[in-house]
């Protein structure tokens, strides 16, 4: 089954003959200059751009171009929450293969992607390395990041507190929390084979698949959410908090970012991207970044001789094997998405989701996107 929380099953906002195609230079056009609009530099603009297509083009509704423009828009560079054009400082550490970093409020596309970079160069010479960074602005989908380290041959893995505390606790009533998600990135078993990526909010379902649902009209899964009042609710627009899956090991692994973030730096997660009233606190996320390379993990002794990889095959096809024809790796459904957009020509867009951009157009002075030229998919 997949494990990223905008890909359950029964949550499609929308069946794929609904998707309409946008070319991915009128996208990524579209996205770098509403990021350049909001004072961003050419670079920030472009990752920017690059992590939301390529969000879109595995099928990630929930955290694609509108929701990354809405979240700057709420949090980011109109408030102060983050910052264009800042610098990330790297502060001394007495441990070569890790990293502490000031990221100033830099994009946290721009932030994320350096990270990768840096650690598989990190990890190239060290076998493992880590990265953390203090203040930063949140980098909407780790399973890009970890993807694009495992599609280059590493083990990669990050985990980030989130914006806002939007959360219950296990057994609360109140939000303090943020959806917190988790993100791992396994090389392919062969050339050409997709990655593993495990990649899911700590929350039943994330804030995005909310906003998506209500876009679409379409409801919440049961134990997804509450209401103002506390109360169990399946309307996006009744929506106040949401809930940790799996209940208390939920919890746990929500809680785990919240750890490391206090660790790293992180202060009062029901501070987090709010307007701050006390003088010396912080309302900033952090970001925490591993990268493993596949050499340092082997213990040289594979049953038949065979290669690390190929152990790692026979592995996988034990556990999908014995019957187990309904299984599937995680991230295969993404991967699925992925060679349905690369078919298509493009990014697949609901109409809706078009209206949005086409409402960008305008503020931009750009001409809207004609649905009715717009090939389905």
């Amino acid at each position: 089954m997949p494990f990223d929380s905008g890909t359950i099953p029964g949550l499609s906002t929308a069946p794929m003959s609904d998707f309409l195609v946008i070319p991915r230079q009128d996208h990524d056009s579209l996205v770098s200059k509403a990021y350049q609009s909001h004072g961003f530099t050419a670079d920030e603009a472009e990752e920017g751009a690059k992590l939301a297509a390529e969000a879109a083009r595995h099928g990630i509704r929930t955290h694609h171009a509108l929701k990354a423009l809405h979240l700057d828009h709420l949090f980011g560079s109109k408030v102060g929450g983050c910052v264009p054009g800042a610098e990330i400082e790297v502060l001394p550490s007495r441990f070569p293969a890790s990293e502490r970093w000031n990221a100033n409020k830099k994009l946290g596309q721009s932030v994320a992607y350096r990270a990768i970079d840096r650690a598989i160069e990190l990890a190239e010479q060290y076998g493992i390395a880590q990265i953390a960074v203090d203040n930063a602005f949140h980098y909407l989908w780790g399973g890009g990041y970890v993807m694009e380290a495992a599609e280059r041959g590493y083990y990669a893995y990050t985990n980030c507190t989130s914006t806002l505390a939007e959360v219950v606790p296990f057994g609360g009533k109140f939000p303090t929390l943020g959806t917190n998600p988790h993100s791992w990135g396994i090389p392919a078993c062969e050339p050409g084979g997709v990655p593993i990526v495990m990649d899911w909010a700590t929350a039943t379902v994330a804030m995005g698949r909310v906003q998506a649902l209500k876009r679409e009209g379409k409801s919440l899964p049961p134990g997804a959410a509450v209401d103002k009042n506390g109360q169990a609710t399946t309307d996006p627009n009744e929506v106040s908090a949401l809930l940790p899956f799996g209940g208390h090991k939920g919890y746990g692994m929500c809680l785990l970012n919240e750890i490391f973030g206090g660790l790293i730096g992180g202060s009062i997660p029901t501070l987090r991207g709010r307007k701050l009233e006390t003088s010396g606190e912080k309302n900033t996320a952090v970001f925490y970044f591993q990268i493993v390379h596949p050499d340092a993990l082997s213990g040289g002794n594979f049953a038949h001789g065979r290669s690390q990889m190929e152990n790692l095959k026979a592995v996988i096809d034990d556990i999908l094997g014995h019957g187990n024809d309904g299984s599937m790796l995680p991230g295969q459904i993404e991967a699925d998405a992925r060679k349905r957009s690369d078919a298509a020509g493009g990014l697949l867009f609901t109409e809706a989701e078009i209206g949005e951009f086409n409402e960008i157009n305008a503020e931009l002075g750009l001409p809207a996107w004609d649905v009715s030229k717009l090939a389905r998919a």
